[in-house]
């Protein structure tokens, strides 16, 4: 029997209503995940995402949420904090249970160690670069930049890859570093740690972006540029340098502009290709 066109005008505009409150709703369910969120460059990528709209989840290794995130929560509901140490297999996998059914459109490994922090009692000290040092090398050390900087993003990417594939975006970004290069020389000898650890990190993913090209996952490295966060404040009027704003909006604007070809790149914050 053939309905009215009474009723076929009502069952249209529930449908237009649908479908634009669908697309509405979509605008505002993306998704990004960031290690390392409580200081520096992922603090920043955490709150520039939230003032766009974005579910942001911040994650952290600290037994209690961070200052920061408590004030990033207290301005911005969309904002979830959550507690994971990227070199902890079991909260590592605890949190990706926990949002098993979000769809993850951008994963940012960003957490990352550079230097020994080991007597360091507050955020925003420096730590020591001395024992990257060829002759005085800790290999505690090198173990724990290690574990962090290459293990950690390679652990997280897996263990949150099905929720990254769910998203309509699919991108795998690991926050790298030209100190990693190995065509251009660098100034000095030291940072040997860190240094080596940005280099295998690129290989590392650079692999993972092969194996994830089947699932249409977008696996990226960004060189965020020569960043004064909080703890190199001291290097802020050095030349080239650049504050942390700055490097987090190019980041996500060069984001915006990421396709499924670009996948295995490793591009500078600003879009262009970073030296290997």
């Amino acid at each position: 029997m053939q309905r009215s066109s009474a009723t076929r005008g009502v069952a249209f505009r529930l449908w237009f209503l649908t479908v634009a409150l669908g697309f509405a709703g979509s605008a505002w369910s993306e998704t990004v995940l960031i290690t390392g969120a409580n200081s520096g460059i992922g603090l920043e990528l955490a709150r520039q995402y939230a003032e766009k709209g974005w579910t942001v989840i911040a994650t952290h290794r600290r037994s209690s949420t961070p200052d920061s995130l408590a004030e990033l929560i207290a301005a911005h509901d969309n904002v979830r904090v959550e507690r994971m140490d990227v070199t902890d297999g079991e909260q590592i996998a605890a949190l990706s249970a926990k949002l098993s059914d979000l769809p993850i459109d951008i994963l940012v490994n960003n957490a990352g160690v550079y230097n020994d922090r080991g007597d360091c009692t507050t955020d925003d000290c420096p730590g020591d670069w001395s024992t990257q040092d060829f002759g005085n090398l800790s290999y505690q050390l090198f173990d724990t930049i290690m574990a962090v900087n290459v293990r950690g993003p390679l652990m997280v990417s897996e263990a949150f890859v099905d929720q990254v594939a769910m998203s309509d975006r699919k991108l795998i970004v690991s926050i790298s570093s030209t100190n990693g290069t190995l065509t251009e020389p660098l100034a000095g000898a030291g940072g040997i740690f860190y240094r080596s650890s940005k280099a295998a990190l690129n290989k590392a993913m650079q692999q993972v972006a092969r194996a994830l090209r089947g699932r249409g996952i977008t696996v990226l490295l960004m060189h965020p540029g020569a960043v004064a966060t909080e703890r190199q404040a001291y290097l802020a009027d050095f030349p080239g340098m650049i504050d942390t704003p700055t490097s987090a909006t190019g980041m996500v604007a060069t984001l915006e502009t990421i396709t499924f070809e670009d996948t295995g790149r490793f591009i500078n914050y600003d879009g262009t290709t970073a030296p290997w």
